[in-house]
């Protein structure tokens, strides 16, 4: 067996039993495939990479059936589907509809769901924190420099 396990992407079934630390090592790190004599592979992969790939197929479920809609604009398709985006000025939605499928472009060409499915949090982070009310307030700028102890 390798020493660098957390590079390797396939195990024989018999090294769960031999070597199942390493073997859960090197899935809790990516999914690894686990080769058997009588019959098909299995992938082992964590909860979390499991729960990343459900949600990015939730997702891509969604910009499909946005996609495949002719009504109204992919800003107006998409706050349908994503209400919390008219929270979102007219300009930030059409900028979040941009970025949530160039992300998603992404995740889906390199498998990485972490991609698509951060910037769709931090879109929906931001609408939430705008219909909070922040970002309405105006700003108090201070005129004068004040020095401070070093901490």
């Amino acid at each position: 067996m390798t020493t660098d396990t957390a590079s390797r992407n396939s195990f024989q079934s018999s090294d769960l039993s031999r070597s199942s630390a390493e073997v859960f090592a090197a899935a809790s790190d990516h999914p690894v495939e686990v080769t058997r004599r009588d019959g098909e592979s299995l992938v082992l992969m964590s909860e979390s990479e499991n729960r990343a790939r459900n949600s990015l197929l939730e997702l891509a479920a969604q910009l499909i059936a946005v996609s495949t809609s002719l009504e109204g604009t992919l800003a107006e398709r998409m706050s349908d589907h994503f209400p919390w985006m008219l929270a979102l000025s007219p300009e930030g939605r059409e900028t979040c509809a941009t970025d949530i499928l160039t992300a998603a472009r992404a995740s889906f060409a390199t498998g990485q769901a972490h991609l698509a499915l951060a910037e769709l949090t931090s879109w929906r982070e931001t609408a939430t924190a705008l219909a909070a009310g922040l970002g309405h307030a105006p700003v108090e700028w201070l005129d004068e420099d004040e020095p401070v102890e070093r901490p």
